[in-house]
């Protein structure tokens, strides 16, 4: 099903009217109509048990226009979703759920007065205009009921066909009633000075229908809107370009002379040129002798920055502050921001390029580029730039913009549009090698089909996304591995230089000690030494002095056995131990029995005084 229709459906049975919202829902689901609205309507009643309840519900969703028509059995739902006017999907019985009528809100506008209106969707557009008969006190027969967008309706349409918004504008025309004298004539115009007129513009050579919106006060020379007599709040008006008079020479482009025939039964409007109404200001052309209005961009600018500063103050002096964000900075910059961050934060460049030249400046600014849809479309997905090339050497600065960042192909199609088919809306998508063009919107398209293409241009935008987000995440998780490795690397690189500093410093502190012992055993054996040296000589066994014969066990089991003299002094007996590598101060010298300590002896005292005489048998014990 064309996704216009299944949009058209969507927002007729869910009463959704923001457009990008209910765009996004679709996507959400596919473009699935079934599973979107089952997303949207709560399943309040769960499972219906039988084709009767079913049947009741699809009469609620259709509508009381829809009753009449066969119910289709549940094993065919499909066959309903091809419907193209008053269209809800036939939904499986398990899907569907009972809503309450949706009411649709009218704001009428007749002369001076507006009234609302509050009706079911169900309803028929005859049912409006009897209640506008009540209200305004004109005949049904009498009355013009305008401004549907699908053209002028009968009064037997269901409005459910037309797939309404919640809230419309329409306006009354009475052709056939003659405005009634007021008493208060003054009263009257000053009130209608602050009323907003239409004119409906037919421009015949392009075929194609201007609508403008001026308030009552905006002058035609002498005379105001308000006071010219022209039909509120809609008047019609057709443009074409004037025959030229005698002579034979054709106006030229800058000269053109249009001529404006008004719908009015009086010829206040035969030419608007009599009035002073510059066309190609109403039209927004712009053209040398006519434009009135600031210039969007000053020519010959210096600093592009500067430059898009003054168009988006322009623009909002000219078209109000619902207008897409356009990026300040350079064509460069801007490509940067959309087409260089990561792949997640992407956007596609729209780069709008406007000229006052053209005929459909105006429309398309005011009624396209400002429309709430498109504005919120844009700022969600696009980083737009904008660039004005009425100017000859601004259109001459962009295109080597153009070339430098896309190439010359992109410049050399901005030269083929002529100047009544600007604006341009070039829609740019990065890639990997080179950006590439995805569009290029002229002006005279609607916002449907505005917004159609924009979407179609970020379906493909969002399937190149993912596979640059796929092959980023590949490389990101590549690039993590490689760096855990170089950290695991590193860290085992820092280990073993750790373990191998620690093993050093255990040599070293092992030669040091090793170093210590080894001066303190040299030291001990030359004290060793020493004693040995001043130790008297062992006496013989036969003598006149007595002798004193002494058996010494060590902890090893060895004895030690030499002869003292009785009168030897006990010192002599601990440096004889002590040379023999025992020294006293680290072992007792005790007796057998009884059991004597004779390190703790005075040591001057003899060995017969010890009564170590004749012999004895010692033990060296290690002290504690």
């Amino acid at each position: 099903m064309d996704r216009e229709i299944i949009l058209a459906d969507f927002q007729a049975c869910t009463g959704i009217d923001d457009i990008a919202e209910a765009i996004t829902l679709l996507e959400l689901n596919n473009w699935d109509l079934v599973a979107a609205i089952n997303g949207v309507i709560p399943q309040e009643n769960g499972i219906l048990q039988s084709n009767l309840s079913s049947v009741a519900s699809q009469a609620n969703i259709y509508g009381p226009h829809s009753q009449a028509a066969p119910a289709a059995p549940p094993a065919a739902p499909a066959a309903s979703s091809s419907s193209s006017s008053a269209f809800c999907p036939a939904l499986p019985s398990r899907h569907i759920v009972e809503r309450q009528p949706r009411m649709l809100n009218f704001r009428v506008e007749y002369r001076q007065r507006t009234v609302e209106v509050v009706i079911e969707e169900g309803s028929v557009v005859g049912e409006i205009k009897q209640i506008l008969e009540t209200e305004l006190q004109v005949p049904v027969s009498k009355m013009q009921l305008k401004g549907w967008k699908s053209g002028d309706v009968s009064d037997s349409i269901v409005l459910q066909s037309l797939h309404l918004p919640k809230n419309n504008s329409l306006y009354v025309l009475t052709p056939d009633i003659t405005p009634t004298a007021s008493t208060s004539q003054n009263s009257v115009l000053q009130e209608s000075l602050n009323q907003n007129f239409l004119l409906v513009i037919s421009h015949r050579e392009a075929q194609r229908d201007y609508n403008l919106n001026f308030p009552g006060s905006r002058t035609i020379q002498e005379m105001t809107l308000a006071a010219s007599g022209i039909s509120y709040p809609c008047h019609h008006l057709g443009v074409c370009r004037r025959s030229s008079p005698a002579n034979t020479q054709e106006p030229t482009e800058e000269c053109a002379d249009v001529h404006m025939v008004s719908d009015s039964e009086g010829d206040d409007f035969e030419d608007a040129s009599e009035f002073g109404v510059d066309e190609s200001e109403m039209f927004g052309m712009g053209t040398s002798t006519g434009c009135r209005k600031a210039p969007l961009m000053p020519e010959n600018t210096e600093n592009e920055v500067d430059a898009l500063l003054h168009f988006t103050a322009e623009f909002t002096t000219r078209y109000g502050e619902c207008h897409p964000v356009f990026f300040i900075g350079t064509l460069e910059a801007a490509s940067q921001e959309a087409f260089y961050g990561k792949a997640r934060d992407r956007k596609l460049l729209a780069i709008y390029l406007h000229n006052d030249e053209s005929v459909l400046g105006n429309v398309f600014c005011s009624q396209m580029m400002c429309a709430d849809s498109i504005v919120s479309y844009l700022s969600q997905n696009f980083i737009t730039w904008a660039w004005d090339v009425t100017k000859e050497a601004n259109k001459a600065r962009l295109l080597t913009m153009c070339t430098r960042h896309f190439g010359s192909v992109v410049a050399q199609t901005i030269r083929t549009y002529k100047t009544d088919q600007f604006p341009l809306l070039l829609i740019v998508m990065g890639k990997r090698t080179s950006n590439e063009v995805l569009n290029v919107i002229q002006g005279n398209t609607t916002v449907d089909e505005l917004m159609m293409r924009l979407m179609g241009a970020m379906e493909i935008f969002t399937a190149q996304q993912q596979e640059d987000i796929k092959d980023e995440d590949e490389r990101e998780a590549r690039e993590m591995v490689k760096r855990e490795q170089d950290e695991a690397y590193q860290l085992s690189l820092e280990a073993d230089r750790k373990k191998r500093e620690a093993q050093e410093r255990e040599q070293a502190e092992q030669l040091r000690l090793q170093q210590i012992q080894k001066e303190a055993d040299d030291e001990k054996e030359a004290i060793r030494l020493s004693l040995e040296h001043a130790l008297p000589p062992e006496p013989a066994e036969e003598g006149g002095e007595p002798i004193s014969k002494l058996r010494i066990r060590t902890p090893s089991g060895e004895f030690l056995v030499r002869r003292f003299l009785g009168s030897t002094k006990l010192q002599v007996l601990f440096d004889f131990v002590a040379s023999k590598g025992y020294p006293w101060e680290d072992f007792k010298l005790l007796t057998t029995f009884p059991r004597r300590n004779i390190t703790q002896l005075d040591p001057a005292s003899s060995l017969l005084e010890a009564k170590l005489f004749p012999q004895e048998t010692l033990f060296l014990e290690a002290k504690e």
